[in-house]
């Protein structure tokens, strides 16, 4: 029986298009769910979208529609990123249908009996672009620093709450077995200074009558629960729980989350599962911001990046590259056209695009456009080198360094660029050395054949055309990783012709 492997992003709000921050987060979990199939995995990808709070219901209010029509109607950008990102998940829920209202109602059942939701009134101060509440300190000028452009409002009425102050030493003796929870470490110090401090109480609900945009709370019809105890239920909903269904054979799984939702996935979360009686969370990996030119972000500078216009213009694949090789996987990272285009040119039309085209070319040309007969290559330079590429794979893959991999498997491209101009086929070819030429062919159509499963969690499609023009089976076969060949080039095999992976702009 296959393993299981479960992986998903955050569900982000439908109030405004897709930006790049959260096509990075996608795009990491998606090389993440692709390699885990490529090693034979049977593998839930989900996503989805938050579709409730104060955000949405305003939103709706100033487009004159009712909330729900306005969430069915802002949905469908989001629902784009599959085709446009060549994303592979393979669950999607919105937190407005039945089978999530179902299951969040069913975890505040199980938090209640268990004693950890209570009624009180209190005042709060309240950023409504964070849908979180927030204390002096976290303010800057009164303003929230992720929002600064929204008011701060200030809360005064009765809610539901969710005993979080219990959890703090069940949450840090968790922590403590399981040091690799949360990566990078310094997130992980991060959320375990913040544990370790002092955990308070938080509202769970909100009045209808104020805002009525909410799943119902059993029991009372004047309040919806506050949208971020909605909106983490989404993790297991998405499996079908409270049904066992997928949820037993695939939690707990891996979350991926920007480091504004450090606090909600690592700890609010994790005492949420934990009164519940369910299992935490396997891990969570945090990415950080992507900047413009060293500035955030912003509509009003006029340097926001549209994943989706990137994609359509250069293709997936380059875009999915950039973010995987050159956005650091945790650390704050810059984006601008200009780097884009000078990476795409560099690494991928004069990199990858350039090697297939020249090894497919001279298999045309010097060997009848067919693998010639084959050579035992343990031993070879190249053999070597690459062992270590699946290696570095191998070993950094599950900490999610996605660079690192990257940077192994174009060192290796340079290499096999650097071994075509040393051996000079075409010189060899006019001295009539047809068996050296034989074989220095298999030498570069076998390290293709490799190159391409090295890529394939990576850069998809690119993948794939370079296993089509070698004639080979299809990515998705369930073959094992570390082999020396995870499909055979058999010779006499007819090579296709390839067009340009990535023209040169």
């Amino acid at each position: 029986m296959a393993k299981k492997f479960y992986i998903t992003t955050t569900a982000p709000y439908v109030n405004a298009d897709p930006h790049i921050g959260f096509a990075l987060e996608i795009i990491q979990a998606d090389a993440v769910a692709r390699y885990h199939r490529l090693l034979g995995e049977e593998v839930i990808f989900g996503c989805g979208t938050d579709e409730h709070g104060l955000k949405i219901y305003r939103k709706a209010l100033e487009e004159k529609l009712s909330p729900q029509k306005y969430c069915d109607q802002s949905v469908t950008a989001w629902n784009k990123l599959k085709q446009v990102l060549n994303l592979s998940y393979t669950h999607f829920i919105r937190t407005t249908e039945r089978r999530h209202l179902e299951a969040a109602q069913a975890l505040w059942q199980r938090c209640q009996d268990n004693g950890d939701i209570y009624k009180k009134t209190y005042k709060s101060k309240y950023c409504v672009g964070c849908e979180l509440e927030k204390t002096d300190s976290e303010l800057e000028q009164g303003r929230c620093p992720i929002h600064p452009n929204l008011e701060i409002e200030l809360i005064n009425e009765e809610n539901y709450f969710f005993r979080f102050s219990k959890y703090q030493k069940p949450l840090l003796d968790f922590y403590a077995q399981n040091p690799d929870f949360v990566v990078p470490r310094y997130r992980f110090n991060e959320i375990i200074e913040f544990v370790k401090n002092g955990l308070e109480d938080f509202s769970v609900s909100r009045l209808k009558s104020k805002m009525p945009w909410g799943v119902d709370i059993p029991g009372d019809p004047n309040h919806v629960m506050y949208v971020w105890f909605d909106a983490l239920v989404f993790y297991i909903s998405t499996l079908g729980w409270p049904k066992i269904a997928d949820f037993a054979g695939f939690w707990p799984g891996i979350q991926v989350a920007g480091k504004d939702n450090l606090r909600q996935q690592s700890a609010i979360w994790q005492a949420m599962l934990m009164s519940a009686g369910l299992p935490n969370s396997q891990q969570i990996l945090i990415h950080g911001f992507i900047q413009s030119g060293g500035q955030k972000m912003s509509k009003s500078l006029g340097n926001v990046i549209d994943p989706i216009f990137l994609s359509q213009k250069y293709g997936a694949d380059a875009l999915r590259y950039y973010l995987l090789a050159k956005i650091h996987p945790f650390n704050d990272s810059d984006f601008t056209i200009q780097l884009f285009e000078e990476a795409y040119n560099s690494d991928l039309a004069n990199g990858l695009g350039n090697l297939t085209s020249r090894i497919i070319t001279m298999c045309q040309k010097f060997t009848g456009g067919v693998v010639p007969p084959k050579i035992e290559l343990k031993n070879h330079p190249l053999r070597k080198l690459e062992i270590a590429v699946w290696k570095m794979l191998e070993q950094k893959m599950p900490t999610f360094e996605f660079h690192l991999v990257l940077e192994s498997i174009w060192n290796f491209i340079h290499a096999l660029d650097k071994y075509i101009d040393e051996t000079k086929p075409w010189v060899l070819a006019k001295q009539g050395k047809q068996k050296q030429i034989d074989e220095i062919i298999f030498v570069l159509l076998d390290c293709l054949k490799d190159l391409a499963w090295l890529i394939a969690a990576f850069l998809p499609e690119a993948a794939q055309k370079i296993t089509t023009a070698l004639n080979l089976k299809d990515l998705l076969a369930k073959d094992p990783i570390y082999k020396d060949n995870w499909a055979s080039l058999k010779p006499g095999t007819k090579i296709k012709p390839i067009k340009s992976l990535f023209p040169r702009i």
